[in-house]
């Protein structure tokens, strides 16, 4: 993982960001190592997977999948209060959004000892470090 140097007011922080992008293709061909489905057929399932959970999610659901996480949407209606509980109503979202937890599990203790697609260890690298 890479990070920045970001200053906000007097202090400094480091900012993640990422220095590439996997394409459906690349995530096609790494799902095919893993299993007996091909290339091609992986692609396709993964090109009809966002419709699917667009309308599963326009139903008002989450969707889990298991090994994942669960999406579901989030309306936002910042700034956007009235006066009465009787003037609220759908026309203050303003935005719609997919939220997304990692699928996680819990030991006896209640301490979450796995998440499936969040590393157990990150190496920070400065961007700066490497540009020189």
């Amino acid at each position: 993982m890479f990070y920045k140097k970001q200053k906000i007011g007097k202090k400094w922080y480091p900012r993640s960001f990422t220095v590439g992008t996997y394409d459906t293709k690349e995530v096609a061909r790494r799902l095919a190592e893993l299993s007996t489905v091909s290339k091609g057929d992986t692609y396709a399932v993964l090109m009809g997977l966002g419709e699917v959970l667009g309308s599963m999610l326009e139903s008002g659901n989450s969707v889990k999948l298991d090994g994942l996480g669960t999406f579901y949407l989030v309306g936002n209606a910042n700034g956007q209060g009235v006066d009465t509980p009787e003037e609220v109503g759908p026309e203050q979202f303003r935005k719609v959004t997919v939220a997304f937890i990692p699928e996680y599990s819990r030991a006896q203790n209640h301490r979450v000892t796995k998440r499936t697609i969040v590393p157990r260890h990150v190496e920070w690298t400065a961007l700066e470090g490497l540009m020189k």
